[in-house]
This record gives structure tokens, C-alpha cells and sequence, in this order.
């Protein structure tokens, strides 16, 4: 067991970046990353230590056309690993890069392209959510004087607050990567 490890690391919508870093820093340590799958558990198993870039798209789509998807970034020296909730899973070794650190993502166009895919994939669904659901309850549970009632109105505040605290971690990064694009 002592060639296998598992452990629990939870990233948010935005922080696509730091798991890749994650994900290198690992390799670098000797473990390479296997799969990650549950409830955000991430599959090692040992080996050589190695700078392997990691790199993610998302794109749920491409289990439509994953034949043609993985192709594409296997013919520019990317190994497909896995799809995990949209998100698919890619490495090189870092001696295969050029000159400059290569992503998978070309320019800023590209990678605005995936966040807005990642918006309307994961904060549309969360939005209609939110308006839909956690609004018009805690309208509905003020009204009621009951302590049943006034449970779920506690209840729908803290997912009001919870909503609202993932509507801004994703929108701050969101912005900024927008507006540094645009300035160039």
C-alpha cells in the first residue's frame, strides 16, 4: 500500500490553476497522479520524481466526440488521463515544452472560452438555483411564525450566504482574467 495514496483536496470552480499546481507539485515529489474521483479524493501511486506540467479543460461536451477531443491534444504531446465533472485531465513532461511554458490554452481568447464554458456549465444551473429555489423560500418561511418555519428560514439564509459567497469566489477571478486579457 505504501505505492498508492489518496488524498482529499477540494478546489473550487476557479481554482482550476491551483490544482494543476497541485498536481505538478505532487509529481514532483515522486507521485503521479492516477484519478480523481468521490468527493474530491485524488489517487496517487509512486514513482520517479519527474516535472510533468498538468494542465485541465473543460469541456463536458467532449465525451460527445472523445475520440477526436483526445486526439487533438495527444497530437501536441498531451496524455490524456481522465474526465472528472467536465473537467478533463492532461500531461506532458516539462522537457517536452518549448521554449516558453506551453499550455493547452494558446492565448487569452482560449482560455476565456473555457471560463465562460464553465460558467454556463456550473453558475447558470446555481443562478436558476438561487432565484428559483433559495429566494422564494426564504420569502415563503418569513412569513410563518412557527419554529419549524423559522428553522428553514435559517436554513435558506445560510444557503443564501453560501450561494452568494460561490457567486463571488467565481466572479473575482473571473473579472480580473477578463480584464488583464483585454488590456493586452
Amino acid at each position: 500500500m505504501e505505492n498508492f495514496k489518496t488524498e482529499i483536496r477540494f478546489f473550487s470552480i476557479p481554482e482550476w490553476k491551483k490544482e494543476e499546481k497541485y498536481l505538478r507539485e505532487q509529481h514532483k515529489k515522486g507521485w503521479e497522479f492516477v484519478a480523481v474521483n468521490g468527493l474530491c479524493l485524488y489517487h496517487f501511486k509512486k514513482c520517479e520524481p519527474k516535472d510533468m506540467i498538468y494542465q485541465l479543460d473543460y469541456n463536458p461536451d467532449s465525451i460527445y466526440q472523445k475520440y477526436e477531443y483526445i486526439q487533438l491534444f495527444s497530437d501536441c504531446g498531451w496524455e490524456y488521463l481522465q474526465n472528472y465533472v467536465g473537467y478533463s485531465y492532461f500531461r506532458k513532461a516539462a522537457s517536452e515544452m518549448e521554449k516558453t511554458e506551453e499550455e493547452i490554452f494558446c492565448d487569452d481568447a482560449s482560455r476565456l472560452d473555457m471560463m465562460k464554458r464553465v460558467f454556463a456549465g456550473r453558475m447558470i444551473p446555481l443562478v436558476v438555483m438561487f432565484f428559483s429555489i433559495i429566494i422564494p423560500q426564504i420569502i415563503m418561511q418569513s412569513r410563518v411564525h412557527t419554529p419549524f418555519n423559522y428553522g428553514l428560514l435559517v436554513f435558506f439564509c445560510v444557503m443564501f450566504v453560501v450561494y452568494l459567497v460561490m457567486f463571488i469566489a467565481f466572479a473575482i477571478p473571473y473579472w480580473k482574467y477578463y480584464k488583464s486579457a483585454h488590456k493586452k
